[in-house]
């Protein structure tokens, strides 16, 4: 009786263990699914709406020496309206206060900044942190910024004879990323032919 016992908890421990494994695998593609969508739309929110028809994530871009003076670009993307390249996502690494600092970069095809997000950051609450606010109004100063349009020594806080504010109480920060963004802009003047042309050859 007391060996039945035994194997009766036996079989309800495997039946448990089973079922537990075969409902992990059927959930594993939805909630990879649900995982991806979610990834995409947080990539994707620095492109303007109606921007791009294609998926830019499945059309990655080629970086060559992706070491930049102040940063390192992780990778980039291509976006296409009417099978015509309309900008480019850029995925920037570098350092900030507090440790490294994620950062997206969306590119119109003229090279001006259409956008910035902060994807992950480790800077102090209350100040630099405040990057990763949706809509940070520090970040959107950048927009529509290019090599073009704003001289080379622009690129600075203005308290070092530049053109831009500081985030409050984060000059290292604001430093950090004022040069990030710029290296971002300059490199995509340096590759926009190459990118161009890798476009065209997939039509």
């Amino acid at each position: 009786m007391k060996h039945r016992g035994l194997l009766l908890v036996l079989l309800l421990a495997v039946l448990a263990v089973s079922v537990s494994v075969a409902w992990q695998r059927y959930c594993a593609p939805r909630i990879s699914a649900a995982e991806q969508r979610l990834q995409a739309r947080t990539w994707l929110s620095v492109l303007p709406e109606g921007s791009y028809d294609n998926q830019p994530l499945q059309q990655p871009l080629t970086l060559p020496d992706p070491q930049l003076p102040h940063s390192r670009l992780q990778a980039g993307y291509l976006a296409t309206l009417r099978d015509r390249p309309s900008a480019v996502v850029l995925h920037s690494r570098f350092q900030g206060y507090g440790g490294p600092i994620d950062l997206l970069v969306a590119i119109d095809r003229e090279g001006r900044l259409l956008a910035s997000r902060v994807l992950q950051q480790q800077e102090t609450p209350g100040l630099g942190a405040r990057l990763a606010e949706p809509g940070n109004s520090w970040l959107l100063a950048f927009n529509g910024r290019s090599q073009g349009n704003t001289p080379e020594g622009a690129w600075a806080l203005k308290r070092d004879n530049g053109q831009f504010d500081q985030l409050a109480g984060a000059s290292v920060t604001s430093r950090a990323v004022i040069q990030a963004i710029q290296d971002a802009l300059r490199y995509f003047d340096e590759h926009a032919r190459l990118w161009l042309t890798e476009a065209g050859s997939h039509e």
